[in-house]
């Protein structure tokens, strides 16, 4: 039997197989409501076959949009506009779920395809905050300070969201600690320089993330899953976060009744030199899974059905995420079952084409 293609358990929710449709930031958003863009592009990956829809970065405040083209999830208007997109997913066959998100010194962005350089002025710029006034690029805007009672406005913002979330529908919480945003920004010892107790021990460095996670607790169900999306490492050697201290905090995480660990990797210095390749970040998943004892994602570069499978088959992850291929091929699950000799079933109104 396939592995790919087996079902997983997190607390109340089965998935149907391993395969997780990545949170990839479409830029598309309008006051940070979906578009018929968002509509067509999660409930077409369900459709295709993926088991769990996990939703782009969507920010918690606007303040904390990566780009003014971000989703967010600060008001009952946003709630509104993602009922119907939750329950399609559903009835595809996938559990729907959201990562909750902010940017931090990152934020106030043009989209990607605007070469996503930091806006300084204007209707689409705002000040960034992060734990230490440090920029992340020498031409960006030097981010505020957050002072303690601005940190706990964050947190309560984390809550707020994780209850708009499941008033939405949504399943599954991602919370969004990676790729140099602000959860990143205060673990990481290259962002984050303060002295009080959110800076300098590893202890206080995770101490902003744990604060969130129990105040997301207070308002998620205890039966539905909490995954938490984390850099594994920062690619600089020792001055930065490294695979040990993820080990470390998973072990945390496993403690704090997280279900998984989503292992991505770096954007939180542009000092980093990161040895990009087919399963470049796999390893970051392994050490997670089998020296933390806790559930793993793997994710970056990995293309084809062997290839997951053999991630799986080797015990290096539990769930394997899949962003750009399932950009290039919606329906990357059906014919990976096929390519593997797995019972994966159909749409109806697909199966004279299985």
């Amino acid at each position: 039997m396939s592995l790919l293609f087996s079902p997983i358990t997190f607390k109340s929710i089965t998935l149907k197989n391993r395969i997780v449709m990545s949170p990839m930031c479409q830029y598309s958003a309008v006051d940070g409501l979906p578009t018929k863009w968002h509509e067509q592009h999660y409930v077409s990956r369900a459709v295709g076959g993926v088991s769990l829809v996990i939703q782009e970065a969507t920010a918690v405040v606007p303040e904390g949009r990566i780009s003014y083209a971000d989703l967010g999830i600060w008001n009952e208007a946003q709630v509104a506009a993602y009922k119907p997109i939750v329950a399609q997913i559903r009835e595809h066959g996938a559990v729907p779920g959201i990562q909750l998100a902010h940017a931090g010194r990152k934020a106030s962005c043009e989209v990607s395809w605007n070469k996503g350089w930091q806006i300084q002025e204007g209707a689409h710029s705002w000040q960034t905050v992060a734990p230490s006034p440090i920029p992340f690029h020498e031409r960006d805007i030097i981010p505020h300070e957050l002072s303690r009672e601005e940190i706990r406005e964050v947190i309560n913002a984390f809550k707020e969201a994780a209850r708009r979330a499941l008033d939405a529908g949504y399943e599954l919480i991602e919370l969004h600690g990676a790729h140099g945003y602000l959860i990143h920004e205060f673990y990481s010892p290259v962002s984050n320089q303060r002295t009080d107790e959110y800076g300098g021990s590893f202890e206080n460095r995770i101490r902003f993330l744990i604060e969130i996670i129990d105040a997301v607790k207070e308002v998620w169900p205890q039966e539905l899953p909490i995954f938490v999306r984390i850099s594994a490492t920062d690619w600089v050697g020792t001055e930065g976060w490294q695979v040990e201290d993820s080990v470390a905090l998973a072990k945390v995480l496993k403690d704090k009744g997280i279900d998984l660990v989503d292992c991505s990797s770096g954007a939180n210095t542009r000092k980093a030199e990161i040895p990009v390749a087919p399963n470049y970040q796999v390893h970051l998943a392994d050490a997670v899974k089998n020296e933390a004892g806790i559930a793993s994602g793997a994710v970056g570069l990995i293309t084809d059905a062997e290839q997951a499978e053999m991630i799986l088959e080797e015990n290096k992850a539990d769930l394997i995420f899949l962003g750009r291929e399932l950009l290039r091929n919606p329906y990357f699950p059906l014919q990976a079952a096929v390519a593997l000799g797995a019972d994966q079933a159909w749409p109806l109104q697909y199966e004279r084409a299985k």
